[in-house]
């Protein structure tokens, strides 16, 4: 009888602000991160972790980790977390307690999970909307990678290492891909590169292997492949990604999952809601 697969549930741009605020003067994304956790809860058979890959909160103050985690208490599955560039790696420090943070630097985090790594990169830069992986995080992650064994290896970071199409989401992505690349490509037990910060699920190849974009529990960003748009959101069917992965295959094999979240009976959109009602700058709003 095939074995159970190892499940990874990933969720990523919470944008969550203080209790009782809207993100972006409109968007309720405590409502939303509560429709997200009861998904996940629902699930069957749950997942042995979730990934919740960066942009927690919408501004970082002391005021929005705490209404994070008062909405991720009733949460059931284990949960880590990367800053996005929504976020502050010390406040996150600081507020989420979380035993595997390193205690200066970069967010860098090794979870091994049965026979798979989840590994966790921290592509944010203070006050920038881009991405960039430094020169440590570079180092350790090749440091974790050739002394795994080969163990399969999912990586998640924030911000995509690849072209979405997306002119202003791209001007905002990992500044240094090509140096990621190539220590990606060394290592062929990479089985996945899942990002978040563009709100929407998208998937290509990337340096030998499978890259994917998580979508948002709440506000999307429009599939604009066009004529840039002002920066602006949109309400979509709000989903999560599950990452399944079969052990028992010859190689192993994985196999990504979009899952929707609660129930969504229309759409809408609302041109400058990432720009113009933005209370950070426009640049940083993705």
């Amino acid at each position: 009888m095939p074995s159970k697969p190892i499940l990874i549930a990933q969720i990523s741009d919470l944008h969550i602000r203080e209790q009782g605020s809207l993100a972006d003067r409109s968007v309720d994304t405590a409502a939303a991160l509560t429709r997200c956790v009861a998904t996940l809860n629902a699930l069957a058979p749950r997942p042995e972790l979730v990934v919740i890959s960066g942009d927690l909160v919408n501004t970082p103050t002391e005021a929005a980790y705490e209404q994070l985690l008062r909405l991720l208490a009733p949460l059931q599955i284990p949960f880590v977390t990367i800053p996005g560039n929504h976020d502050s790696r010390e406040m996150m420090r600081t507020a989420l307690l979380q035993p595997a943070f390193p205690a200066e630097g970069p967010l860098n985090q090794l979870h091994p999970v049965g026979g798979l790594d989840v590994v966790l990169l921290d592509s944010s830069v203070p006050g920038q909307p881009h991405g960039v992986l430094d020169a440590d995080t570079l180092q350790w992650l090749e440091a974790v990678l050739s002394g795994s064994d080969q163990r399969p290896a999912l990586l998640f970071l924030h911000h995509p290492p690849f072209r979405t199409g997306i002119a202003d989401m791209d001007r905002q992505s990992l500044r240094n891909a090509a140096e990621f690349a190539v220590v990606v490509e060394r290592y062929p037990w990479v089985r996945l590169v899942a990002a978040g910060h563009v709100h929407r699920a998208v998937a290509t190849a990337f340096a030998g292997t499978v890259a994917t974009i998580c979508p948002a529990p709440s506000h999307t960003v429009p599939l604009d492949l066009g004529a840039p748009l002002k920066p602006s959101w949109c309400v979509e069917q709000p989903a999560l990604h599950l990452h399944a992965w079969f052990e028992d295959a010859s190689f192993g094999e994985l196999v990504t999952h979009q899952v929707a979240i609660g129930r969504f009976d229309a759409a809408s959109c609302s041109p400058g809601g990432g720009g113009e009602h933005c209370e950070l700058a426009p640049n940083h709003c993705g």
